[in-house]
């Protein structure tokens, strides 16, 4: 059991089969309940009720943190989102379904943050660790196309709660690492955060980008079903999508330290305009395959380091950890509006004007992008 503690594998579990079951749940939402016969706009209030959840649970969860043992509290945590995702399949109710869905969403992207904090200050590298969570989002993708067509819709549920048992595994097995957390700590204001103008602007530039990626996740494999494609082939694409994240972060060294912030951020929207455009105005499906395949997960995942790149940069070593949580607060709120639009353009109009939509947006992000006065933040070297 000694051998255990702070091995190599625990973080293996930890991260694999909490981006695995993320996946299992909330994956194929739209799908699911689509299929069930509920519109797009449903499926749009029952995510954005996720995301009004993790805005006010997530400083709970942290708190909670603070106060008492992470291991215990993350435990028990994924153990009520497991109970409420065997709840999940019973419920039929579209208020009851936002609700259930809602709370284990909050739970997991409470989680989350905890679990980054984990894995960065353990004894093994983070991108070594980090890639677990990317091929397991990526499996949990594949495996819920499968047990959605060969055994059945609820199963995915089943599913995710054995996913949830194997990550509390792995999180009682990580090192504690309270003391290294402690050690570093020091009073911070939230009003030299909020009055930065640069973190400001890159906060518009920020809810830009994952109002869009978010709910273009969430509608990618509906978009797909709708186009023709099965279930399982929609989610055979976001799998191999997905995969490309691993270059991604494995090659971060070569090209994050080197390349400029803005640069960056540049990059990342063009990679969202080819990708909006695609769906938008091609009517391929083997071209909007290809296209998912080389920019959906490429700059989702480079956007997250970016993200850490740019508040090292623009936020002194004290405010950092407030500057990330109110970037954070602030991408659910946007997600919260995107979904909401979402799901009435996609119900009135067609899957080709919710495209036309985001491809809007991106052009936008990516001019904001251009006029965005920041420094390069290369010599913060944060990937070497």
């Amino acid at each position: 059991m000694k051998k255990y503690q702070g091995s190599y594998l625990s973080y293996f579990l930890m991260y694999m089969f909490y981006y695995l079951s993320m996946a299992l749940f909330s994956g194929l939402i739209s799908v699911y309940l689509m299929d069930k016969g509920y519109k797009a706009s449903d499926v749009s209030l029952v995510v954005s009720s996720s995301f009004i959840l993790s805005m006010i649970t997530q400083p709970f969860i942290g708190n909670l943190c603070d106060r008492f043992d992470k291991k215990i509290v993350n435990g028990i945590l994924l153990s009520i989102a497991g109970i409420f995702g065997v709840i999940f399949i019973f419920v039929n109710h579209i208020y009851m379904i936002a609700f259930v869905y809602s709370l284990v969403l909050a739970i997991l992207n409470g989680v989350n943050s905890i679990i980054e904090r984990m894995a960065t200050v353990s004894s093994h590298k983070y991108g070594l660790i980090r890639i677990w969570g990317t091929i397991g989002y990526a499996s949990g993708s594949q495996l819920s196309g499968l047990i959605y067509r060969y055994i059945s819709p609820e199963a995915m549920y089943v599913f995710f709660v054995v996913g949830m048992v194997l990550c509390a595994i792995g999180i009682f097995g990580t090192q504690d690492v309270k003391e290294i957390e402690e050690k570093g700590k020091e009073k911070t204001s939230m009003k030299d955060v909020f009055l930065n103008k640069k973190l400001i602007f890159y906060i518009l530039i920020t809810c830009i980008f994952y109002g869009m990626t978010n709910v273009n996740s969430i509608y990618l494999p509906a978009m797909y079903q709708h186009n023709g494609l099965t279930i399982s082939q929609a989610t055979t694409v976001i799998f191999a999508g997905s995969m490309m994240e691993l270059p991604v972060i494995l090659l971060s060294r070569y090209y994050m330290n080197k390349i400029g912030n803005k640069q960056l951020l540049i990059l990342t929207f063009l990679l969202l305009m080819i990708q909006f455009m695609t769906y938008a105005f091609i009517p391929y499906v083997m071209i909007q395959v290809i296209v998912t395949f080389l920019t959906k997960s490429v700059a989702t995942m480079a956007f997250i380091m970016i993200n850490m790149k740019v508040i090292a940069t623009i936020i002194d070593s004290q405010h950092q950890i407030s500057a990330l949580s109110i970037v954070s607060t602030f991408k659910s709120f946007s997600s919260i509006i995107f979904q909401a639009l979402a799901g009435y353009l996609i119900d009135l109009y067609s899957y080709q004007f919710f495209y036309i939509f985001l491809f809007g947006f991106a052009v936008i992000g990516l001019v904001l992008c251009i006029i965005y006065k920041i420094p390069s933040g290369n010599e913060h070297r944060l990937f070497d």
